[in-house]
């Protein structure tokens, strides 16, 4: 009796995560997701200046209003326009962060193996 309790919860798991698998990634979200990768997770040089911590703030409060905007998103449009704003302020905040390390003298690194 017990491994049938088990199999039809499992079989009930198994179900659902492919119901969710099947559900497609709006393009907005992609692009988000992508910009999500970039997030620069070190100060630039190793400098934790007022611009980096700035930085941080900006990110943080991007994904919480991102968090907000998905909560109140009543249609598809809604999502879209939700992940697209925020897959803008990701972008935006980094190119500032580094624009202003940049003036200042600190350039971001990039390795390159080949």
């Amino acid at each position: 009796m017990k491994l049938t309790k088990t199999t039809i919860a499992m079989g009930a798991l198994a179900l659902a995560a492919t119901a969710q698998a099947a559900v497609p990634m709006l393009y907005e979200e992609a692009l988000a997701r992508s910009e999500e990768e970039k997030i620069i997770t070190a100060p630039i040089a190793g400098i934790e200046n007022s611009l980096w911590f700035d930085y941080r703030i900006d990110i943080t409060e991007a994904q919480k209003e991102l968090r907000s905007d998905l909560n109140r998103a009543s249609d598809t449009e809604d999502l879209r326009d939700a992940w697209e704003e925020y897959a803008f302020e990701l972008r935006d905040e980094r190119e500032d962060y580094v624009k202003k390390m940049a003036k200042k003298g600190y350039r971001q690194g990039i390795v390159t193996v080949f």
